[in-house]
């Protein structure tokens, strides 16, 4: 079947439908995009037709341009991959333009056969460039549809000529939400934006696409950038009022990314060149800025992790072959923040919910965490009162262990003590079906030694949720030392029941998400120490991509939880335990009562609503930094060094044992630089060669703590990458 059907009706429409075979959602090749311009090529020259719809054979109208389509024009260009993106991308500029221009004679602009787009659903990507060179289009009115340009989060913008069509439609500042936040739209709120013309009933869209298109004058097909005299809406560069819009956006983008995105910086300067000359002109500009962005290994690191990569976890690349494990029914151990975010994400995938706590009190107080994130949903018109209901339905609030008879997988997400942790699973198991699996919930613990508790240790496994659970996207699955396959598919599919992303890893002492992150605060508390002006630390940290410095980083999670880690650590570890460590520090700051954002004081100072007034100035007086300070690259070297490094010792420990679970974890889970890709990627980038030279000038000034691990050393040695050695396919 090809990807691509036409037919025309009885009234002269001819109506071309995407419908990829075995695909969920429409996504486009590049032959489709062949097929899709013979067919419109067939609508322009048959005399019969009278007009276009472009619609869906989907639920969804399609969920964008197939990533690998970049890959295949570099292929295909050889030794010049720039020259065989630019013309790629230049050749589905001119098919949009057939699109739009439409058979019109080029001077008259008229003549042009009327195209209308029909979006039965989501429409992302390629899915909303292709109808915003259509000349009306019509969303149903889908609850469930998303209508936006989300290039800008995996590292690119739209290229296919959205970013210039809507730039000029709506003007810079208008468009700016859509085009540099990725921001996506239910159809209501789309049709408010701009993005779409009219939302109407599901069962009339194509219907009323066709009418359209019978009735269409031809003033009713020029676009604005086709027409003399056109105006782009808050004006060019060159006007007074747009002139101020481009200095703004300009200062907007900076602001936000420090730099180190260059598809933002790429976008505002395809929509700055494009709106001072005509839309050809522009479109080509927007083309060379688009390869540009391409050619950036930044781009591609990005697009490998946070696509290609996420999407295979979320399918499961990772999930031992045993019979499907999803969950009917989930206990949940303890109804504080924690439990509360779990239970209300499962029951929001459809999944019955037991909450349990100490007293009833307790668990209904857990399950209203429920009931006002969804009464915000409904006053935000995001979800419906019927909805409202029947989530919390699923929810059941309890005291009594018994409960948990018809449970096939418990979450225990009691408090981070082993014997509390020891006690729930004992209560729990003398209830559960033997078939059940049972899960902790730690950030920290070994997973093998929880499980001594427990009577199935097979059956026993770690899910580490991040907080707050309803928001943070990734899960880390800790397998125990005796933990059986059938447990760890239970728990990976439970993960992408509640549409999560899940990572692997074996057990060991902070797993892989906190063991990589601890060092990061260590290192940015330690230079305050050393007598580094504190506000140096912080913004290096955001310069170099981190989305918060270390210190805002430990104000967020508490100060009390960092000593809380620190004690425990400490205890567990014995003589092994690092003497040159940051706990003298996070044990003043405790005695001071500054134990982060919840009180209101910690490394920052906060107003009386909680809002950060800057850093304290007590810092300065206990620790002088009147002193020399450090270069911003060595400071940016220390910070992200310290959290590859435990990175690579993960993966040489076997802890971790697949880097795309290391790059996808360390960006979802705690914001490794994006723009890098993650951990792997950003070492991969600078080369192994570079990294080494780096670690061994650290080390040299810093200690032990900054020596390159062996694997890092044989990747130097070898010119080979964790890409190029781990999985070749896909080091490109």
């Amino acid at each position: 079947m090809a990807d691509f059907s036409y037919e025309v009706d009885g009234g002269g429409v001819a109506v071309i439908t995407w419908d990829v075979p075995e695909k969920s959602m429409n996504v486009m090749s590049l032959e489709g995009l062949a097929l899709f311009e013979e067919l419109i090529d067939r609508a322009l020259a048959d005399d019969a037709v009278k007009g276009v719809v472009f619609t869906s054979g989907k639920d969804s109208f399609a969920g964008g341009m197939d990533l690998n389509i970049i890959a295949k024009m570099k292929a295909a260009a050889g030794d010049n991959p720039a020259k065989g993106l630019f013309e790629g991308i230049c050749g589905i500029h001119r098919m949009m333009r057939k699109v739009e221009l439409a058979g019109m004679d080029p001077k008259t602009r008229k003549g042009g056969k009327p195209v209308a787009a029909a979006l039965p659903g989501t429409a992302l990507g390629l899915g909303l460039e292709l109808p915003l060179a259509c000349h009306r289009i019509f969303a149903a009115d889908n609850p469930k549809a998303k209508i936006g340009l989300p290039e800008i989060m995996v590292g690119i913008f739209p290229g296919a000529g959205g970013t210039t069509r809507l730039s000029r439609k709506l003007g810079a500042m208008a468009a700016s939400p859509v085009l540099l936040e990725g921001r996506l739209f239910a159809p209501d709120k789309a049709k408010g934006a701009g993005l779409v013309d009219e939302v109407v009933p599901a069962g009339e869209l194509l219907a009323r696409a066709k009418a359209w298109v019978l009735e269409a004058k031809e003033a009713d097909l020029v676009k604005p950038w086709d027409a003399r005299g056109e105006k782009i809406p808050g004006g060019t560069p060159y006007h007074p009022a747009g002139f101020m819009t481009y200095v703004g956006a300009s200062a907007m983008v900076n602001g936000k990314t420090k730099g180190v995105y260059p598809a933002a910086k790429a976008l505002l300067s395809a929509v700055y060149e494009g709106a001072q000359v005509d839309i050809d002109t522009a479109l080509r500009i927007e083309a060379r800025w688009f390869t540009n962005v391409l050619m950036n290994p930044s781009s591609g690191a990005m697009i490998r992790s946070l696509f290609i990569n996420k999407e295979a976890l979320e399918k499961g690349a990772r999930r031992p072959d045993v019979p499907d494990q999803k969950v009917r029914k989930l206990g949940v151990l303890g109804a504080g923040m924690m439990g509360a975010g779990i239970a209300h994400v499962s029951a929001m995938a459809g999944i019955e919910v037991v909450l349990i706590d100490r007293s009833q009190e307790a668990a209904e107080k857990g399950k209203s965490y429920s009931e006002g994130l969804l009464s915000k949903a409904v006053s935000r018109r995001m979800s419906t009162p019927e909805k409202m209901a029947e989530v919390l339905g699923r929810i059941t609030p309890a005291t009594d262990f018994a409960a948990l008879a018809e449970c096939d997988l418990v979450v225990e997400a009691v408090f981070e003590d082993p014997e509390v942790k020891a006690a729930a699973t004992a209560k729990a198991e003398a209830h559960l079906p033997e078939t059940a699996v049972f899960a902790t919930n730690t950030s920290t613990l070994p997973i093998s030694g929880l499980a001594k508790a427990s009577g199935r240790p097979e059956e026993f496994i770690g899910i580490h949720f991040f907080s707050p659970a309803d928001k943070m996207m990734l899960v880390e699955i800790i397998r125990g030392s005796q933990t059986g396959d059938r447990a760890v598919a239970k728990a990976l599919d439970f993960v992408r029941q509640i549409r999560k992303t899940p990572i692997v890893v074996n057990d060991a002492r902070y797993f892989y998400a906190n063991r990589c992150i601890l060092p990061y605060v260590d290192e940015g508390v330690r230079m305050v120490r050393e007598g580094v002006v504190p506000a140096l630390v912080e913004n290096a940290a955001k310069l170099a991509g981190m989305p918060v410095g270390p210190l805002q980083l430990i104000d967020e999670v508490s100060i009390d939880l960092g000593a809380k880690i620190a004690r425990a650590a400490r205890a567990a570890m014995g003589a092994a335990y690092p003497a040159d460590n940051t706990d003298d520090v996070i044990f003043w700051m405790e005695e001071q009562g500054r134990l982060g954002r919840k009180a209101k004081a910690g490394f920052y100072a906060y107003d009386e609503k909680g809002k950060r007034t800057g850093l304290w100035e007590g810092l300065g007086a206990r620790y002088d930094c009147t002193g020399d300070q450090p270069e911003l690259a060595e400071i940016q070297h220390r910070l992200l060094m310290m959290q590859a490094l435990e990175a690579v010792r993960a993966l040489e420990e076997s802890v971790l044992m697949d880097v795309r679970e290391g790059d996808v974890a360390s960006i979802l889970g705690w914001g490794f630089a994006p723009w890098s890709g993650g951990v792997f990627s950003w070492l991969d980038m600078i080369g192994a060669a570079r990294a080494v030279e780096i670690c061994n000038g650290l080390e040299a000034k810093f200690g032990a703590r900054f020596a390159a691990p062996e694997l890092l050393r044989d990747l130097a040695v070898k010119g080979e990458g964790f890409y190029s050695r781990y999985l070749p396919a896909q080091a490109a």
